[in-house]
């Protein structure tokens, strides 16, 4: 159990490495030819799952201090993968294994095991591909190789699948279509196309309907540096929202990650918001209700809400459609625990609205969800009296170093 009772914010903290940028730079440093070094590596149990992926797949790989070295290769070690508790991972290495022309299974543990991989079948069967999963849930079962071709995806459960399809279709014998319908959090796609291209690889789109990605390129190895992550950042940045003041530093301006868009919240919730082309600064100031669409980023709603939770007013954060099959389901997790808190939360439809000015303290449990742990921690530092968090640890999945960090800018 973490105690976190009511404190002033003040410091500046380094944002740990993106987890979504890492795992995608881990998958195509696994496919480049040559040898990658990833820089600014930051543990997790995400991206430390996706480096044992990368060596069961046949890659090299060795960890000096932050960076990591990558000699690629796709030559199987075992048939077995093991994805840990990653969606990301699960959704982006099945297409990658698709690549090999024997059979391998991708399985999870935890909260994987109840996450939606029915998706994938589609798009990999028309791509040649022999697929099967247990009842739409993993293991998944891939038998390839990838041809080719055109391939209908569904976006709208999530873009994930998505990325690991376009990571693994310049790959592929024949050139790639992807036709897709509904597609959300198009900044995660954005993402997967520019580290894609930093690792010389060409694909193109059409107003992210129609993807075409040419065959039988190849990846080249990179020295890479791997930016910061905004997903992590945002409880740094919530903080010092509600408490007084924080610098947040590796973190890039121009970052195509979606969980950049924080900082309009933010600024409308009444903050003051400092920003540079690696940090930004957030001071406290009177906070109001604000609105917010998190649909293309959904990862926000758990900070949304410890801020929401000391605005003055009715907040609405959009986009609750999206918070079905995260590591918990997270609208109706949010709703109960920051009851036990004193504030109240409604879901109706697609908004989710946050009465504010109303969070007492008292004891919430995280349900094996690290973005709820962190959410709890973040609300308890305007609170009126200590928030207990059952379940702590979770946080390693993204941001193992989460309690040390928030212990620095306490005061």
């Amino acid at each position: 159990m973490q105690i976190i009772h009511p404190t002033s914010i003040a410091g500046t903290l380094a944002a740990p490495a993106s987890k979504s940028m890492m795992q995608r730079a881990i998958a195509i440093a696994t496919l480049a030819k040559g040898t990658s070094v990833l820089h600014g590596y930051t543990p997790s149990n995400d991206s430390d799952a996706a480096l044992q992926i990368a060596q069961n797949l046949g890659a090299t790989v060795e960890r000096i201090n932050d960076s990591i070295t990558i000699i690629g290769g796709l030559q199987p070690r075992t048939s077995k993968l093991n994805c840990g508790e990653a969606g990301l991972g699960i959704r982006m290495f099945t297409p990658i294994a698709s690549l090999w022309h024997s059979h391998i299974e991708l399985h999870g543990e935890g909260s994987l095991q109840t996450r939606p991989v029915d998706s994938l079948i589609q798009p990999l069967t028309d791509l040649g591909v022999h697929i099967s999963t247990n009842n739409g849930f993993v293991p998944v079962k891939v038998c390839g190789p990838l041809q080719g071709g055109t391939a209908r995806v569904n976006g709208s459960l999530s873009s994930q699948i998505l990325t690991g399809l376009l990571i693994a279709a310049p790959l592929a014998q024949f050139d790639t279509q992807f036709v897709v319908q509904d597609l959300k959090s198009k900044p995660y796609i954005d993402m997967t196309l520019q580290i894609m291209n930093d690792f010389g690889v060409s694909a193109s789109h059409s107003n992210y309907e129609l993807f075409s990605i040419p065959a039988q390129q190849m990846y080249i190895a990179q020295n890479y540096m791997v930016e910061g992550d905004w997903s992590g950042a945002s409880f740094l940045l919530v903080a010092g929202a509600l408490g007084g003041s924080i610098t947040v530093t590796n973190i890039r301006s121009s970052s195509k990650q979606a969980d950049m868009a924080l900082l309009q919240a933010i600024r409308d919730a009444g903050a003051i918001v400092e920003v540079s082309d690696t940090a930004v600064t957030v001071r406290k100031h009177i906070l109001q209700a604000f609105t917010f669409d998190a649909t293309d980023c959904p990862d926000l709603f758990p900070p949304l809400v410890s801020l929401a939770a000391h605005c003055k007013g009715v907040s609405e954060i959009r986009g609750v459609s999206r918070l079905k099959h995260k590591e918990s389901d997270r609208a109706t997790v949010l709703q109960t625990e920051f009851a036990k808190l004193g504030t109240r939360i409604e879901n109706k439809g697609d908004s989710m609205f946050v009465y504010g000015g109303t969070l007492v303290g008292g004891s919430m449990h995280a349900n094996n969800d690290h973005r709820i742990a962190m959410a709890g921690a973040v609300a308890a530092i305007a609170a009126k009296h200590p928030v207990q968090i059952e379940n702590p640890e979770c946080v390693a999945k993204s941001y193992p170093g989460f309690w040390q960090d928030f212990e620095t800018i306490c005061v």
